[in-house]
């Protein structure tokens, strides 16, 4: 029995890497029956049916750290956030919302400000300022000038990264960069629409020089809130916002919800400049729809129950 990490699945057939060397594996009917279904990502315990061919069969899923289902990958360590700082337009409401996910999940996070040679230092540092500032960490980076490279490399080392973003930010020139060769296929924008095609079809771990695995995400970047489904109804979500965290508990409420109440610490913080007014918007956004979402829960839920007592 071997142990290893899938890298990717095609067909029924998952890829496993165990030390050097790779085998084509299918997995054991118990997990069909048991409706578990290996992902990339899995560390995964193998039985060998030829050393030659190299093929076998996965017999055990190890227990997985966090798991996502768009794209479907399991045990990320962290997610790399990608914006551009131009072409197209940055889309700040989509960062924060995958910062949130990740946060949800409970997945580090850090952003990337690609294509900054397409504008001046003035617009990347303006967006670098604001998520410093809520504790995240930023790396700006150009494919042309080579800026930031050597800091995302390092930031690699040693975790399986997925790398996120509006469509046409870079992604996959990104991952092509650091592996120096065309590791994901890499799609043109649109000179009309200033978007890039989906080119990545299916989520591949690929490992790093220096230990590390990185994953590209179709569809990552279109998930919503609501696909967190009952988790919603559960969370504070002010306690997934970093910048908020040094005032939560001293506001005159308890409970504060942080968006009409007086006394509220998060509010005068805001008003005083020590929390960027763009991200508490976007958090009022987000607390709308989380609003919306848990009432549309109860109300199906009290349609529910009407219809079963009337069925007595």
């Amino acid at each position: 029995m071997l142990e290893g990490k899938i890298l990717k699945g095609i067909g029924g057939f998952y890829y496993v890497k165990s030390g050097d060397e790779i085998y084509e594996c299918k997995a054991r009917g118990i997990f069909r029956k048991e409706e578990i279904k290996p992902l990339p990502g899995d560390n995964v315990c193998i039985e060998v049916l030829d050393d030659r061919t190299k093929t076998g069969n996965i017999i055990k899923i190890k227990e997985r750290s966090t798991e996502l289902q768009r794209p479907a990958v399991a045990n990320v360590d962290q997610l790399a956030a990608v914006i551009a700082v131009k072409s197209p337009e940055p889309d700040l409401l989509l960062l924060d919302k995958l910062l949130l996910i990740a946060q949800i999940k409970g997945i580090s996070a850090f952003i990337c400000i690609n294509k900054i040679d397409l504008g001046n230092e003035d617009e990347y540092e303006a967006i670098k300022n604001i998520y410093t500032g809520s504790g995240y960490r930023v790396i700006p980076l150009s494919a042309v000038t080579q800026q930031g490279f050597d800091e995302l490399r390092e930031e690699l080392k040693s975790s399986v990264t997925v790398f996120a973003g509006q469509s046409g930010v870079g992604k996959s020139t990104i991952l092509n960069t650091i592996m120096q060769s065309r590791v994901m296929e890499t799609g043109e924008v649109s000179s009309r629409i200033h978007r890039g095609r989906h080119t990545t079809r299916h989520a591949e771990l690929v490992e790093l020089t220096t230990g590390g695995f990185i994953v590209d995400t179709p569809g990552f970047s279109s998930l919503e809130l609501e696909n967190l489904g009952d988790i919603l109804c559960e969370i504070s979500l002010d306690m997934y916002y970093p910048e908020f965290r040094e005032y939560i508990g001293g506001c005159r409420f308890k409970g504060c919800s942080h968006r009409t109440e007086p006394g509220c610490l998060v509010i005068e913080a805001v008003e005083a400049g020590r929390i960027d007014r763009g991200r508490y918007g976007r958090y009022l956004h987000f607390y709308s729809v989380i609003e919306d979402y848990r009432e549309n829960i109860y109300k199906n839920r009290a349609k529910s129950g009407r219809k079963s007592l009337k069925e007595r």
